[in-house]
């Protein structure tokens, strides 16, 4: 966003224009600055395709970071919990429920670490790997109906992410 549009956008909310009007008369609710916001428009979508590959998967209950984790876990067997919070952006306070959940489930097991007695390994247990290859089926079913909604534009969306996420990390 421009400068002289971040200006505006907080010029309106001060103004009261930030969505405290009523809805249209058909129903529609009005964003305010919202709409003009990028990292709004990111939570939507990644809410939206969340809430897709759950309904695809048969999820009654999906809840974000499991099948990330499981991925990591698989491709990286012995990382610590603290690595995997880094590689799927999630700090100690969300990864340490998320994977007690995992070894809950018996998705995940927990080793002592060889090189380090005070740290914990994460490996994925069979009945993990059975369900990790269940979920990546539908996941690379679900990047398909995304590739036919992004169409050609998908190497540059994919880059303009790695761009925000970089530039904000």
């Amino acid at each position: 966003m421009a400068r002289g549009e971040a200006r505006s956008v907080r010029r309106k909310a001060r103004a009261g224009d930030a969505g405290q009007q009523p809805a249209t008369a058909n129903g529609a609710v009005r964003l305010g600055p919202l709409d003009g916001l990028i990292g709004f428009h990111l939570r939507l979508a990644q809410h939206a395709s969340f809430r897709a590959f759950g309904r695809r998967a048969g999820l009654s209950d999906p809840r974000p970071g499991r099948f990330a984790a499981m991925m990591v876990i698989r491709a990286n067997p012995g990382i610590t919990q603290s690595q995997l919070g880094r590689a799927i952006a999630r700090d100690k306070s969300s990864v340490t429920p998320l994977v007690h959940q995992l070894v809950k489930e018996n998705l995940v097991e927990r080793h002592r670490s060889p090189a380090d007695r005070r740290s914990v390994s994460l490996s994925l247990t069979r009945d993990g790997e059975r369900t990790l290859r269940r979920l990546l089926a539908h996941a690379v079913e679900h990047d398909h109906d995304l590739d036919a909604i992004v169409g050609a534009d998908k190497r540059k969306l994919i880059r303009l992410l790695r761009k925000i996420a970089d530039g904000l990390a």
